[in-house]
């Protein structure tokens, strides 16, 4: 009995701690959970990353996990010029139409509806409406 009321107080911790540390959708969520409540935290942070990221934070399906420092270096690789933009370059921003210019990303990153530029010397993805919904760190 004392275990289970340990485990249901544990797993009531971990969707908080899964959204504070990851906004990065159901798989950063479910890394989170996991780093913080084994099994039980993966299970529970999974679906709240998963809400959580594509409300706020970075879309699911977006560039996550192993795939960021590859294509961090690919982008890096391209040498893209870099858009000066006066603003804070944060998730939510909102690009100008003119002046950026886009590209596909490729197919083995695994985010193929978005396309990214690079921003003050930081790349960011954009679905084709000029808002930024991840800057690759």
């Amino acid at each position: 009995m004392i275990k289970q009321i340990v485990l249901a107080a544990a797993l009531a911790t971990v969707p908080v701690m899964a959204v504070a540390q990851n906004p990065q959708g159901a798989q950063g969520g479910a890394a989170s959970g996991l780093a913080t409540g084994a099994v039980g935290g993966a299970i529970v942070g999974g679906p709240v990353g998963a809400v959580v990221g594509g409300v706020g934070g970075t879309v699911v399906g977006a560039i996550i996990g192993d795939n960021t420092p590859r294509f961090r270096t690919y982008v890096v690789e391209q040498r893209r010029p870099s858009y000066a933009y006066a603003e804070p370059v944060v998730v939510g921003a909102t690009l100008p139409r003119q002046g950026v210019t886009y590209y596909e990303v490729p197919r083995e990153y695994g985010a193929t509806e978005y396309r990214y530029t690079v921003v003050n010397d930081r790349a960011v993805l954009d679905p084709a409406t000029g808002r930024i919904v991840q800057v690759i760190e």
